[in-house]
Formats: structure tokens, C-alpha cells, sequence
């Protein structure tokens, strides 16, 4: 299985975090980005979260404000696509303590740390929630031995 792209957008439109993992021109990815969003937010919550686009099937996933969306090929399992969603939804949650669109928004940093330990050139490299934190919580550990080393403080 293979994921093309993963994307955070707001109700309002707005792209909150944005990782490919395709070759395309700057203007083919934001071509897609606004037509799967527009796709996304205008279907009703009841409709199903699935949508074919072009040579993708786009998996999206509603949590408080933020949609989760991802493409994958025609041929993939979009069951196993919302459960990776899921995943990083829950990783993000016992990271963040509750997470919120202003956590992205500010420490995207570490969303996009998170999404990078998980997936790998669009392949799911690490499915366990405990291996990923664990090694999230070594990432911050030696940052902020680097930082104190250098005299930054907590940064």
C-alpha cells in the first residue's frame, strides 16, 4: 500500500500540515490540495470517506476541526488508510495531551516529527504508539541537551 499524500485541513480551508510522498510540480500540488478540499469539506458528515479523484482514492477523517486526508492508490485498502489515520490521530493525542489545531499549528515540528516516524515514502514504517512516543520523547531529550549545551535554555 502505498500513500501518495497526507494532509491537515481546517473547516475554513486552510492546509495545516502537508506531506507528499509523489513527485509533482508546485502547481499540480496545489491544484490537488484545493480540489480534494473542496471535495472533503462539501460532503455531508453522514457520506462515506471515501472519494475517488483522479488516479486516487481519497481517505478523510473528521476530528474536532481538523480533516485528516489522505490519497493512496485505487488498488489500496482505504479500511487500513483510516486506521493509519487513526493511528497518528491517538499519537498525536498522547503527545500533544489532548490535541488541538492550535498544537499543530505552533509546535508543527513535532506533527510532522510524529507523521515522519510513522510513515516512510509512503509506506507505514511504525505502527506501534508506544515506539513512536518513545522515540519522540528521546528526540526532545537530546534537543534540549543541545539547547542547555549551547546556552539556549528551554527553547
Amino acid at each position: 500500500m502505498t500513500i501518495k499524500y497526507v494532509f491537515l485541513v481546517s473547516r475554513q480551508a486552510k492546509i495545516r500540515l502537508v506531506k507528499w510522498y509523489t513527485t509533482l510540480s508546485q502547481k499540480e500540488k496545489a491544484k490537488t490540495m484545493k480540489e480534494v478540499s473542496q471535495l472533503v469539506l462539501a460532503r455531508k458528515p453522514k457520506q462515506c470517506n471515501f472519494i475517488e479523484h483522479r488516479d486516487t482514492k481519497v481517505v478523510y477523517r473528521k476530528y474536532a476541526s481538523l480533516y485528516f486526508v489522505a490519497g493512496i492508490g485505487l488498488d489500496d485498502n482505504e479500511l487500513l488508510t483510516l486506521e493509519i489515520i487513526h493511528r497518528y490521530v491517538e499519537v498525536l493525542d498522547r503527545f500533544f495531551g489532548n490535541v488541538c489545531e492550535l498544537d499543530l499549528i505552533f509546535q508543527f515540528q513535532k506533527a510532522y516529527y510524529i507523521l515522519d516516524e510513522m510513515i516512510m515514502a509512503g509506506e507505514l514504517q511504525e505502527a506501534s504508539k508506544k515506539t513512536v512516543l518513545r522515540v519522540i520523547a528521546q528526540q526532545d531529550e537530546t534537543e534540549a541537551v543541545e539547547n542547555s549545551e549551547r546556552g539556549w535554555g528551554d527553547l
